[in-house]
């Protein structure tokens, strides 16, 4: 990788430690106003089509009929399952705590891969991050008991750990049903099926007749369709095919203290001691995984 490219990679490094932690900010001061099923189905709807036009002009090929199913199936887990239910659950929890629970996607990841048959097996040092991650979660959902027993907020707790299990789901098939197109040219065609198909779902359950911009929402979806979706998932792409992916996955770790601070900024989420020591403790559990997988 000559010098440029390097420059380039660590740029695009750093715009997804900032980007994809202001998006929970963002998710959460939109769906204020706008119902969850098509605020996500139309951000995907409006970003896959403009991705896909850069990719055409730079004269990429399109994908074959058994990439499209592929694509469709994990962009249905990753946008469809993994994105929207973290909006939908975002009505009820804070976006910081979002963000901090998201974080637990490596534990799956691991626990899910180890069960597959030609899946890399847990030793003992992952055994011991993913029991440190329990334990951040369990603190961090003990230290809330009075929330837990509002329906809404449990619902909003449980629709998150689904939407974790379905990222990584969608992340481990993605990793071994390779597909034969540049890895932007998938992401616009997931981003486009998981938008329709979202959006139709929308329609179907009547969220269009409560669908109305105010000047907030507005803003927060365009942030979304153009800094969340086309140039952080962008700069991702770009940053796994140029870097380790062991150094790129660091943004697991920057993400939450960014979603934790602006939440506290601007919507006064409440940050305190008790979820400091729980974000400490998932952490170090995300590290202690992350490291027995590179063995």
């Amino acid at each position: 990788m000559n010098r440029k490219e390097n420059l380039r990679a660590y740029l695009a490094l750093l715009s997804i430690y900032i980007i994809w932690g202001t998006t929970y900010l963002a998710i959460r001061i939109g769906v204020e106003d706008l119902p969850p099923v098509l605020f996500t189905g139309l951000r995907w709807l409006a970003a896959g089509p403009l991705m896909l036009i850069i990719m055409l002009y730079g004269k990429y090929k399109l994908p074959n009929k058994n990439d499209m199913i592929h694509l469709g199936i994990s962009g249905l887990f990753l946008l469809g399952g993994g994105n929207g239910l973290v909006v939908f659950a975002e009505q009820w929890v804070p976006s910081g705590l979002t963000a901090l629970l998201i974080t637990t996607v490596p534990f799956w990841v691991v626990g899910i891969e180890s069960i597959l048959p030609q899946g890399k097996k847990i030793n003992l040092i992952i055994i011991s991050g993913l029991l440190l991650g329990l334990v951040g979660v369990a603190m961090i959902l003990g230290g809330d008991v009075k929330n837990l027993f509002d329906p809404s907020y449990l619902g909003g707790v449980i629709a998150l750990m689904f939407a974790v299990l379905s990222w990584s789901v969608g992340t481990l098939y993605s990793k071994y049903k390779k597909v034969s197109v540049h890895p932007l040219m998938g992401a616009a065609v997931q981003m486009i099926i998981a938008g329709v198909i979202i959006t139709s779902l929308g329609f179907t359950i009547g969220e269009w007749a409560k669908f109305h911009f105010t000047n907030e929402s507005f803003f927060a979806y365009l942030y979304l369709v153009i800094f969340g979706s086309l140039l952080g998932y962008g700069s991702y792409i770009y940053a796994i095919a140029h870097l380790p992916v062991s150094l790129v996955a660091t943004y697991a770790y920057i993400n939450p203290i960014i979603a934790l601070f602006l939440g506290w900024l601007v919507l006064d989420e409440k940050i305190s001691v008790w979820i400091a020591v729980s974000a400490l403790v998932i952490l170090t559990g995300v590290t202690l995984v992350k490291k027995g997988s590179e063995k």
